[in-house]
């Protein structure tokens, strides 16, 4: 008897490719720059209790923008307007079994953010973070802390939205 999927990072895509688009929502709360992130129900499999910013998997002949709308509709039930792609980068998701392409869009709500609503089976709470704040808060937020590539990539997009420089390696 199969057991039921409740997730869709469950669905088997054992050595598929998959694309997701992910949005880092960002507002301004007395003069400072925040990013909107989620923190996953811990029913989930993949990544449980882990901050995650808002997205998800762009189905097959899905546009990227549209899906990313798509996407952050169904988990907030919230729309926004979506700027440019600024990063990018790939990780395994052993659930799944698939290899994942993650594309990141500067964002912001077009509805009040006092509308926000949450699924309880796909995040528990949320919050809104300052680049000091992540910082502060890696290791609670992420489970690589500080190294976690999404958090170094929400980071950098911070540093890009206040108009720091940012360094190469």
């Amino acid at each position: 008897m199969e057991s039921k999927v409740t997730h869709d990072s469950e669905v088997p895509a054992h050595g598929k490719q998959v694309v997701t688009a992910c949005a880092l929502i960002h507002h301004v709360f007395d003069g400072v720059t925040k990013v909107f992130m989620l923190k996953r129900a811990e029913t989930k499999k993949f990544l449980p209790g882990v901050y995650e910013i808002p997205g998800g998997h762009i189905d097959f002949g899905e546009e990227l923008v549209p899906g990313l709308k798509r996407e952050v509709l169904e988990e907030l039930n919230m729309n926004i307007s979506v700027g440019d792609a600024f990063t990018a980068f790939d990780y395994h998701n052993p659930i799944k079994g698939s290899h994942s392409f993650q594309i990141t869009y500067f964002a912001q709500f077009t509805d009040p953010i006092e509308n926000i609503t949450l699924h309880p089976e796909d995040h528990s709470e949320f919050s809104w973070f300052s680049y000091d704040e992540l910082d502060a808060q890696a290791d609670s937020l992420k489970p690589e802390g500080l190294n976690d590539i999404e958090l170094i990539c929400i980071k950098k997009g911070l540093k890009l939205l206040v108009g720091e420089q940012l360094s190469f390696s």
